[in-house]
């Protein structure tokens, strides 16, 4: 499964990773979470707020559908393949996985909850308040779920 073509193949594998790294994460940060009594997370509302801050129109339905099949499907499994894993492959060689899908997941959050919720009139990393650290997790957790799928799916194919 080679990752500089831009098959229809692979593209479906991405899709199909970025979906459970996506349950993953809202798993973790709408159920979990709060179950051990931790903020709720609400990236919908997240999106919302970027779309106003674009002039879109701002409802629920499509906070989720960016956060959702934009984000989750579609663009972050894209850095992660075109992106950041040539890069790391480059500097530090094909292994360490789980690091490399960990400082993945580290550097989404600084993009989503440091540069997007600035972008969109939010306090940068949300005043650091409970929301931050369990999306902190939650991106985390996205980047491993993610390359354990794609993984998966490899050694599957191979």
């Amino acid at each position: 499964m080679e990752n500089s073509r831009l098959s229809a193949t692979y593209i479906g594998f991405l899709f199909i990773a970025g979906f459970f790294a996506t349950i993953a994460f809202d798993t973790w940060g709408q159920i979990i979470s709060p179950s051990l009594g931790w903020a709720n997370l609400s990236p919908e509302g997240l999106a919302s707020s970027l779309l106003g801050r674009l002039g879109l129109p701002t409802d629920a339905f499509l906070g989720f559908f960016i956060h959702f099949y934009i984000v989750g499907l579609i663009a972050y499994p894209m850095g992660w393949a075109y992106v950041f894993k040539p890069i790391w492959a480059r500097v530090l060689g094909r292994g360490h996985w789980v690091v490399a899908s960990a400082i993945y997941g580290f550097g989404l959050w600084v993009f989503a909850i440091g540069g997007v919720t600035t972008f969109s009139g939010l306090p940068p990393f949300l005043n650091f308040t409970g929301i931050t650290w369990v999306a902190l997790i939650g991106h985390v957790l996205y980047g491993i779920v993610l390359v354990a799928i794609l993984r998966l799916i490899a050694r599957r194919d191979a």
